[in-house]
């Protein structure tokens, strides 16, 4: 399996996706997936504008309801992301018992990973594995 190193690059990047139903694809990604949600801003009708959800390991995604206008971002469906997590095989079974959509089961890869997929209810593709990104040169 492959793990992190003192030179592994600590996660600074956000992704962000929008979706059709923010409330349903935040409570999907909290209560199966296993993110924490740490915001969500919501206009004055209770529509989700702007929601944080933080990995436990490092890192996390934003996300908000569809709509007209705005910040052009993936519209929904059409997202996809690697997770960095120490033991997929656990979050693998975890998120299968609770009744997520697998789309790979969990495989070793050839470069020393530990790796399975899922799609959310929006369509969204998730990759889980052990591969915390190659060292930087000259760190």
């Amino acid at each position: 399996m492959s793990t992190p190193t003192a030179n592994t690059p600590a996660p600074q990047v956000w992704p962000t996706l929008r979706a059709r139903d923010a409330d349903a694809l935040i409570r999907f990604l909290v209560d199966v997936v296993g993110f924490e949600e740490t915001t969500a801003h919501r206009d004055g009708a209770g529509v989700v504008q702007h929601a944080e959800l933080a990995w436990p390991e490092g890192g996390g995604v934003m996300l908000g309801q569809q709509r007209e206008g705005g910040a052009q971002v993936t519209p929904p469906g059409a997202f996809s992301a690697y997770v960095v997590t120490a033991d997929p095989d656990a979050l693998h079974d975890r998120v299968a018992s609770k009744g997520a959509e697998i789309t790979t089961a969990p495989f070793d890869t050839d470069y020393g990973s530990r790796d399975f997929a899922l799609r959310d209810p929006e369509g969204n593709a998730w990759n889980f594995g052990t591969y915390p990104g190659h060292p930087r040169k000259g760190s």
